[in-house]
């Protein structure tokens, strides 16, 4: 079991443990045939992508039931640690670029992730109704407003309701501008001490 997420994590059951002790060998297998992940950050693997991903859960412990889209997954962040972390709660994760796909979906398998469903499609192409997104960086936060128009479900069941969860980088001042009044920022670096999260935060956009 990683130190780094037992740290921060440290009610976890022994089959979550096991789950994310068995993610860095799958990646590090998965990326010698298909470039998910760039090395230097394979080399910070559970800080840059597992911790980060798990970031979320500070500012909400989705509820059983909870039907969460994350868009542009890449190769399964944050969907899959968050995945791992919240075993009754459904986990949609999309990309448009099939390897990638491919990844998340062997991933899951050799886990047992019976709560992931990847899709290879758009996130325009997406049908159905979700109570949160979830992502990572993938575009502009208009741009992801824009992409995920009618996606999520009014109202909800969570200690926040349905919404859009971004985990970005830098000064977002001015790509939050027109949502100043909406969101809700919240620096990561208030729960993770290590120095990568000093630029770190969570953006949050009620439905």
């Amino acid at each position: 079991m990683p130190e780094i997420v037992e740290k921060y994590f440290p009610a976890l059951t022994g089959e979550q443990k096991a789950k994310f002790d068995r993610l860095l060998p799958l990646y590090e297998d998965w990326n010698n045939k298909i470039n998910v992940i760039s090395r230097k950050d394979m080399e910070n693997f559970y800080v840059r992508h597992v911790l980060h991903s798990l970031a979320i859960s500070m500012i909400i412990s989705f509820s059983a039931n909870t039907e969460i889209l994350d868009i542009g997954t890449g190769g399964g962040f944050p969907g899959i640690p968050l995945a791992i972390l919240f075993p009754e709660v459904k986990f949609t994760l999309v990309d448009s670029i099939a390897k990638k796909i491919k990844v998340v979906n062997e991933v899951a398998e050799r886990l047992s992730l019976s709560n992931v469903f990847p899709l290879w499609t758009r996130a325009e192409e997406i049908k159905g109704l979700f109570d949160f997104v979830v992502c990572r960086a993938v575009t502009s936060f208009p741009g992801l407003v824009k992409l995920t128009a009618g996606r999520v479900r009014p109202g909800g069941f969570n200690s926040l309701p349905n919404g859009i969860i971004c985990l970005k980088g830098g000064n977002l001042a001015e790509e939050l501008q027109r949502y100043k009044k909406l969101v809700e920022v919240v620096d990561i670096h208030n729960y993770f001490s290590e120095s990568f999260f000093e630029t770190k935060q969570i953006v949050y956009l009620p439905a």
